[in-house]
């Protein structure tokens, strides 16, 4: 099993910046992505972005790309969003992803990031 603990959610003004962290633990050996997904009230859940651990290579979606940035650190096995130029339609619960080998995806519990206009 993996355990994901997510932080850094909380309120900003459009324009802000908010930096998101996903420490993991457990079978972190087996870990082959993390993804960064949110859901907004009343909204289905989406895709944010992705990293790939071992080769670092990263992927967006399209709403948040030039803006926001993930990156880890294989020391801490913490993995990061840093959200730049921050909108109101970006307001959602965040939850942080963790694709493992020859296993299910694992989730955390989510952080709120509110964006106020």
């Amino acid at each position: 099993q993996v355990q994901l603990v997510e932080s850094g959610g909380g309120l900003v003004q459009a324009g802000g910046s908010l930096r998101l962290s996903c420490t993991a633990s457990g079978r972190t050996l087996d870990i082959i992505t993390m993804d960064w997904f949110r859901q907004a009230q009343g909204k289905e859940r989406e895709f944010v972005a992705r990293i790939r651990w071992r080769e670092e290579s990263t992927s967006y979606a399209d709403s948040v790309k030039g803006r926001f940035t993930i990156s880890r650190d294989n020391a801490k096995i913490t993995v990061y969003l840093q959200m730049n130029s921050l909108k109101p339609e970006d307001t959602a619960v965040y939850y942080c992803v963790a694709g493992v080998r020859g296993s299910r995806n694992y989730w955390g519990q989510g952080t709120q990031v509110t964006v106020s206009s």
